[in-house]
């Protein structure tokens, strides 16, 4: 795939992915025309080769078993994760004062808060009813954060100071709340009765398209690119491997996640046991007994790709002085030496030769010492299965922004190094 069709293709993954939930319906519809087949977890599996997905809420796990594979064959896994920075619906989100109807939103781990200002804003997410049926629904441009105008805050350019209580909360309307229900609005929207709405889990979303600009239409610029790039890249490399891996390939794995930005703690989360569930029923059907199953995993990899920093030229004094990653230069290797990467000696050198071998350039990142460094589902994974994992991802500007920044080429190495990874290529 051309870089041009490839980053199109990102863009058209973002826009039908406004939440979690709508990333793994996306992905499923992806791989259901690719010829994996879904399974229920609640189902019995008596499964060998072939490729095959799960979903569970908001995550997804996809896998590919070769012909050859048997008891003791290890896995390939990428990991990655679903949810991007945003707002949560409140459990009574019809609020508002002074003749505007408003929505009570809670902050949904870690958004740069003025990136959301003054943007069209979309309602997405499912909605769950009282016979246990679920339904997505996404609305068009509905919400707003409106900013306060400079001639009533003349400092304002000395520093914005948003409280999250009573600074976000967007406008959707005119009226008087008593007589508004936004919850049947998005009720409406799903076709269904808004009294058989027993839960409903919402996030707001930027409903501005991605777009490809610069003097040589080298960026991208787009919402959710944390981390739906890597979810994307994943998606399309183990697609590309279900047809061309080795009959004695490894068993190739895309775990997508939900709650990273929360800390993974769910059933849907890096730190729940959905991968050690997969994999365990994945062994099963190959035979495995105990002592198989833990050979496999003394035998498997798995890559953490998760976005990550590019040098920011107007501080770069906050970078570390001599890694100074660039968008286009490859994909980021990822290293902490508190293990908030999981990116060790074995680790990297198997990144290098896997990029080498895959034409991909790759670079390196690390934290300037004085800068508190982030974390991955890397260290959860590797602390949870005891598999060796290496830390990467796309570098990007304006991290957690409604908006973020990408290079139009990285994305397409992320995935060429990933299909290689799959089908077990060094």
């Amino acid at each position: 795939m051309s870089t041009s069709a490839h980053i199109q293709d990102l863009g058209a993954f973002v826009v039908a992915s406004p939440s979690s939930f709508h990333a793994v319906a996306e992905a499923g519809r992806r791989l259901a025309a690719a010829g994996f087949s879904e399974l229920a977890e609640q189902d019995a599996w008596k499964r060998g080769a072939g490729s095959f997905y799960v979903i569970r809420d908001g995550a997804l796990i996809a896998w590919t078993v070769p012909k050859a594979a048997g008891p003791t064959t290890g896995f390939h896994i990428l990991g990655a994760h679903t949810d991007s920075p945003s707002f949560k619906l409140k459990p009574k989100p019809t609020t508002g004062k002074y003749g505007w109807l408003q929505a009570g939103v809670e902050v949904y781990g870690g958004p740069l808060l003025n990136s959301w200002l003054d943007r069209e804003l979309a309602l997405a997410g499912r909605l769950t009813l009282h016979d246990g049926t679920e339904h997505l629904v996404a609305t068009g441009p509905l919400l707003r954060f409106p900013q306060l105008a400079i001639h009533l805050d003349r400092a304002v350019n000395d520093g914005l100071a948003l409280d999250k209580q009573r600074h976000m909360n967007p406008v959707w309307g005119l009226g008087d709340p008593g007589d508004a229900d936004l919850l049947g609005l998005l009720a409406a929207g799903a076709g269904v009765d808004p009294f058989d709405v027993g839960g409903f889990d919402v996030v707001v979303a930027d409903t501005q398209e991605p777009r490809v600009f610069g003097a040589h239409d080298e960026f991208l610029a787009s919402g959710r690119l944390d981390n739906l790039s890597s979810v994307h890249a994943g998606l399309t490399a183990i697609i590309a491997a279900s047809s061309g891996s080795p009959a004695d390939g490894p068993i190739a794995v895309l775990a997508a996640f939900d709650h990273e930005e929360v800390g993974s703690g769910s059933r849907s989360g890096a730190s729940g046991p959905f991968l050690e569930d997969m994999l365990l029923r994945i062994s099963l059907g190959l035979g495995s007994g105990a002592e198989d199953r833990l050979r496999a995993l003394a035998s498997s990899f798995c890559v953490s790709a998760d976005a990550g920093h590019a040098v920011h030229p107007n501080y770069a004094e906050r970078h570390d002085p001599v890694n100074l990653p660039v968008l286009n230069r490859g994909p980021l290797l990822k290293i902490n030496a508190n293990q908030r990467y999981t990116t060790d000696a074995p680790g990297a050198a198997y990144w290098a030769s896997l990029c080498r071998s895959s034409g991909v350039p790759y670079q390196e990142f690390v934290s300037n010492n004085v800068m508190p460094c982030g974390s991955t589902i890397g260290p959860l994974t590797a602390t949870r299965l005891g598999i060796r994992t290496v830390d990467v991802g796309t570098p990007l500007l304006s991290m957690h922004s409604a908006r973020e920044l990408c290079g139009v080429e990285d994305p397409g190495h992320l995935t060429v190094a990933t299909t290689a990874f799959f089908r077990g290529d060094q």
